[in-house]
């Protein structure tokens, strides 16, 4: 799978701006309370979508090495984008937020 992307992520924490900038092209991502990480809730329409949805951002994850924090409870995927390294939101969470997005519209979400 090739990952289209304009520049390649790095660990620079973004500041607050920045992450605004990224919100807006990123439909239902919020920031955390603590400004810390991006979290969205996903809602599919059966278990077998939510977990192909898993399944796929899972080998994104593993390929950029960089994995969120999530969990599922039938056809809800509950989701938390953080770079643990610099202790806020990077280019990373920000690529895997896209992706996840991109996973979810091919499962008509």
């Amino acid at each position: 799978m090739t990952i289209p992307r304009a520049r390649t992520p790095d660990y620079a924490m973004l500041d607050p701006a920045a992450v605004d900038t990224a919100l807006e092209s990123l439909p239902g991502w919020s920031v955390t309370e603590s400004g810390r990480a991006l979290r969205r809730v996903f809602q599919f329409k059966n278990f077998t979508d939510a977990f192909g949805f898993m399944t796929e951002a899972a080998l994104l994850a593993e390929k950029i090495n960089h994995h969120p924090e999530w969990s599922n409870i039938y056809g809800k995927v509950d989701v938390l984008l953080t770079t643990h390294a610099t202790g806020g939101i990077t280019d990373f969470d920000v690529h895997m937020a896209v992706m996840m997005n991109r996973a979810a519209a091919r499962r008509g979400i």
